[in-house]
């Protein structure tokens, strides 16, 4: 059985997002392997370079999943670029009380 090489498709902070992409992917038949630094998972770090995840596809599915990828940013007019931190929590009334900037 031959090797498989990875490629990074896409690189988020925080696992929430890279988690989302991977069943989105997976959906599509396309393995995925989710990569980031292992104290980041020991302290659950979110932000800044240690809270990084890669989302890797092997190398002959990388166009078909960077497809999937924009169509799923362009369908659901959600930029892929937001982090987990970034999300407003609807349970907290400062979040929730904030005007849309549209």
């Amino acid at each position: 059985m031959p090797e498989t090489n990875w490629e990074v498709v896409y690189e988020t902070t925080g696992s929430f997002v890279a988690e989302i992409l991977r069943g989105l992917l997976e959906a599509q038949e396309i393995p995925v392997v989710l990569s980031q630094e292992g104290i980041a998972r020991v302290y659950g770090l979110t932000v800044g370079t240690l809270g990084r995840t890669q989302i890797l596809v092997p190398t002959h599915d990388l166009e078909r999943a960077q497809h999937i990828l924009e169509e799923y940013e362009n369908s659901t007019n959600i930029d892929l670029e937001t982090t987990d931190t970034e999300l407003p929590d609807e349970d907290n009334p400062l979040d929730a009380a904030q005007p849309d900037p549209d």
